[in-house]
């Protein structure tokens, strides 16, 4: 059993090979050989009076790999005097996080790794993303607007830079101290002229690929702001506003995002940023939550990633056509597919700290 941190696996993953692990996973789900479901969140009271206890998990397997990732946070929506609203996580305190991806093997059952979530939550939407501007952005695009300069937007301009010859990136972020930190970071790793822009309009004016990485829970993104020829990803589940889902001609979804299930009982759709979960508390306690915001809705001309590359399914098929790109669903399998990887890479190169298999099996039957 291999215990591995963010450090050994941001040391063993390229985001050129999470791309091409994850599109052979995507791949697998058209023959079978690769599977997921959808995350599923639970909410409960905590100590917070303001917050919610929130548990989320997802799980998939593919290349002999069966993928679980666990989310244990403390979960709050604060609301600032400028008028935004996001929703915000933490573990214990702030800034610290609580994020396990257990793998284990298909062939026969054993226990392989324990990693942490974070670089590879990172990874593999960066990835997704990269996926998703090949198969369906323009193949000249050269200029992206990108709102949001945490860790997800790195990935996320790290993935267009493989897929597309980008020269210029505009970015607009809450927070300038660090949009101009990113803007420096990133234009000298990967070569590319990056602006620090003053709005988010500015970003994503004349852009040919749009990108946003947001924990707002209010649409950053206006519908008329879009642009014929655009490629749109919105990682945050309500970065676009509702207008949005007229102005796009072409959506392709990664995978199914949610549980096919009546709003009954303690079920919940379009919680804060979870789509599917199930709610505990009093009704007291519940009004501590969000309010419910209705996120795009899957219909029936919006096909899976699996039916365009299986040719049962148009993507793009003009410029002047706008896609978009929704890198949501398949989330168990892409964390089968790159930890898989991180574990075959961390293994051969002897990194990871080994754990006695013996300790996470028992001859009790269960």
């Amino acid at each position: 059993m291999l215990l591995m941190d963010n450090d050994v696996i941001a040391a063993v993953l390229t985001t050129k090979d999470c791309i091409a692990v994850q599109e052979r996973a995507f791949a697998g789900v058209l023959t079978g050989a690769s599977v997921s479901r959808p995350r599923l969140d639970t909410f409960v009271p905590c100590e917070r009076e303001d917050g919610y206890y929130r548990f989320g998990s997802i799980e998939g397997a593919t290349d002999g790999v069966y993928a679980v990732r666990l989310k244990s946070d403390i979960m709050t929506w604060p609301k600032q005097p400028d008028g935004s609203w996001s929703e915000k996580k933490y573990c214990i305190r702030p800034d610290t996080y609580c994020g396990l991806v257990l793998l284990f093997s298909t062939a026969n059952g054993e226990p392989l790794a324990i990693l942490n979530d974070g670089h590879l939550q990172h990874m593999r939407v960066g990835a997704a993303a990269g996926i998703g501007a090949r198969l369906l952005s323009r193949p000249d695009s050269r200029r992206v607007g990108l709102i949001g300069s945490g860790g997800m937007a790195r990935t996320l301009l790290e993935a267009f830079v493989e897929v597309r010859k980008i020269e210029e990136v505009r970015v607009f972020s809450r927070n300038p101290a660090n949009c101009t930190r990113f803007a420096g970071e990133m234009s000298d790793r990967l070569g590319v002229r990056i602006e620090a822009v003053a709005s988010a309009r500015e970003a994503v004016r004349g852009a040919d690929i749009l990108a946003t990485a947001t924990d707002s829970m209010l649409p950053v993104v206006e519908a008329e702001w879009l642009e014929p020829g655009m490629h749109v990803v919105g990682i945050g589940p309500l970065d676009l506003a509702p207008g949005c889902e007229a102005r796009i001609d072409v959506v392709v979804r990664q995978g199914i995002e949610a549980f096919d299930m009546p709003e009954t009982g303690q079920f919940r759709r379009d919680l804060g940023h979870s789509r599917s979960a199930f709610v505990g508390g009093s009704p007291q306690e519940q009004k501590r939550l969000p309010p419910v915001v209705r996120k795009q809705r899957p219909g029936k001309s919006w096909p899976l990633y699996g039916d365009v590359i299986a040719e049962r399914a148009k993507g793009r098929t003009t410029p002047a056509q706008i896609t978009q790109y929704r890198a949501v669903g398949n989330w168990g399998l892409q964390f089968a597919a790159c930890g898989g990887l991180a574990y075959r890479e961390a293994k051969a190169r002897g990194l990871g700290r080994q754990l006695p298999t013996d300790w996470f099996l028992q001859s009790i039957k269960n």
